[in-house]
C-alpha cells in the first residue's frame, strides 16, 4: 500500500541568519503552507519520479531507475532523494541491512516555488527521510524527527555542497511557530558532537499571525549567499579567538541580529506586535547591512528592498526577508484585516517591476508539519510534453 507523506515550507520571522552563520543565537521561525509531498512503497528495484500537478491532474517530468544500489551517483536528477538515501545508508546500520533486501519507489512533488527561499530543497530531503523511514520501518527512536532534521543538514552541506544552517531543516518536520536554539552548532560538528537544536513551540501565543508573503519571483540560491557570509563570519571569528580585543563587524552584528529573536519572544508574549514588528525591520536592516559588507552591491536584494519599502510604506508593522537574500521572498506582519490591501499593494509592485513570475500570497501557519498518510492508489500521471 502506498503512503504520502507532506512536509510544509518555513519562513524565518526573527533572528535570522543565525542558523546558518552563528552558533549561539536563535530564530523565531514558522511552518506554512505550500507543501512538498513524497509517495512511497516498497518495490524490488529502486524507482524515481518527478511530479507536477496541474489542472489536468499529475504530469511526471524525470523519471530514473538507477542501477546502482549504494553510493548513487548524483547526476542532476533527483539527487536531493539520492542524497537523503546515501547519507542513510551511511549513518543507520538498521537500513542497510534492510536496503539489501529491499527497494523504495518514491513519487516527488513540490508546490513550493524553486529557489523561493523557503526551505524547497530542503522540505524534498526532509519528506525522502521520513518516507524511507516508514516504508523500511526503522525504529522510530533511533531514527526521530531530530536526527531526520540532522541528517538532511548533512545532506545539503556535505553530499551536494549546500552551505546551510539548520532552520529549514527542523521547521517543516515540527510545524508551528517554533523558537529555535542553535547553541553549540556554530562548527557544525558531525551528528552526536554537538547540541540538537532545542525547538520550543511558541504557537499558544501566536496565534494565526496576519502575514503576507511575497516570491519576488528572482530565484536565488541561497548557498552562493550563505557561503559568503558565513565563511566571513567564520574568519572573523576565528581571529578574534586568537587576537582578541573589540569584536569585528560580523560578530557585532550577528549579536544583533540573534537579539532580535529573544527580544521578539518577549514581545510576542506580551502580545506587543508594534514592537514585533520593529524588531522584524531592525533585522532585516542588519542583514542588509551585512550583506553589503560582504560585497553583495544590492544588499539583501533589489526586488526584496523594493517590496519590504512598499509593505511599509502601507503601514505594515514589519517586513523582512526570509532565506538568503539576493532574491527569494518577503513577508510582512500587518494589522488584522489588512492582509487583502497588502496583497494588491504587493501585486502591483510586480507588475511595475516587471515581475511576472512573482507570487502574493496569505500563508496558512502548519501546525502539524510532517504527516504521513495511506493512499488507495499511485498516483495516474501522463509525461510531460
Amino acid at each position: 500500500m502506498p503512503y504520502l507523506l507532506t512536509v510544509p515550507a518555513r519562513i524565518n520571522v526573527l533572528g535570522n541568519p543565525s542558523d546558518a552563520n552563528e552558533g549561539a543565537h536563535a530564530t523565531i521561525s514558522i511552518a506554512v503552507e505550500p507543501l512538498t509531498g513524497v509517495y512511497a512503497k516498497t518495490s524490488d528495484h529502486l524507482e524515481f519520479e518527478a511530479l507536477e500537478r496541474t489542472l489536468e491532474g499529475w504530469v511526471c517530468f524525470d523519471h530514473q531507475t538507477p542501477t546502482a544500489t549504494t553510493n548513487l551517483p548524483l547526476d542532476g536528477h533527483f539527487d536531493l532523494c539520492k542524497g537523503a538515501i546515501n547519507r542513510l545508508l551511511t549513518w543507520s546500520g538498521e537500513f542497510r541491512d534492510k536496503w539489501a533486501a529491499q527497494r523504495v519507489r518514491l513519487a516527488v512533488w513540490t508546490d513550493v516555488p524553486r529557489q523561493s527561499g523557503l526551505g524547497g530543497s530542503s522540505t524534498i530531503v526532509l519528506a525522502t527521510l521520513a518516507a524511507l523511514r516508514h516504508v523500511f520501518q526503522l525504529d522510530p527512536r533511533i531514527h526521530n524527527d531530530y536526527v531526520l532534521a540532522e541528517l538532511a543538514q548533512r545532506v545539503e552541506a556535505l553530499d551536494l555542497g549546500i552551505t546551510c544552517g539548520f532552520a529549514d531543516r527542523y521547521v517543516p518536520l515540527f510545524g508551528g511557530v517554533g523558537y529555535l536554539d542553535y547553541r553549540g552548532k556554530l562548527h557544525h560538528r558531525p551528528l552526536g558532537q554537538e547540541p540538537l537544536v532545542t525547538y520550543e513551540r511558541l504557537d499558544r501565543w501566536l496565534p494565526d499571525l496576519p502575514l503576507v508573503i511575497a516570491f519576488t519571483g528572482v530565484q536565488h540560491d541561497s548557498g552562493d549567499v550563505h557561503q559568503v557570509m558565513r565563511g566571513q563570519y567564520l574568519r572573523e571569528y576565528h581571529d578574534y579567538e586568537i587576537t582578541g580585543g573589540e569584536p569585528p563587524f560580523m560578530l557585532r552584528v550577528m549579536a544583533q541580529v540573534g537579539e532580535t529573536a529573544w527580544r521578539g519572544k518577549l514581545a510576542a508574549l506580551a502580545g506587543d506586535w508594534a514592537t514585533f514588528g520593529q524588531l522584524m525591520n531592525e533585522n532585516h536592516r542588519l542583514v542588509d547591512e551585512m550583506m553589503v559588507y560582504c560585497g553583495f552591491n544590492d544588499g539583501a536584494g533589489w526586488a526584496n528592498n523594493i517590496f519590504i519599502h512598499a509593505a511599509l510604506d502601507e503601514g505594515a508593522l514589519g517586513a523582512k526577508l526570509t532565506g538568503a537574500g539576493g532574491g527569494g521572498s518577503v513577508f510582512a506582519l500587518v494589522e488584522p484585516g489588512q492582509e487583502d490591501r497588502l496583497i494588491r499593494a504587493w501585486q502591483e509592485v510586480a507588475r511595475d517591476q516587471g515581475l511576472s513570475t512573482a507570487r502574493v500570497w496569505k500563508p496558512r501557519i502548519h501546525q502539524q508539519g510532517l504527516q504521513m498518510v495511506e493512499v488507495a492508489e499511485w498516483p495516474t500521471c501522463r509525461a510531460a510534453d
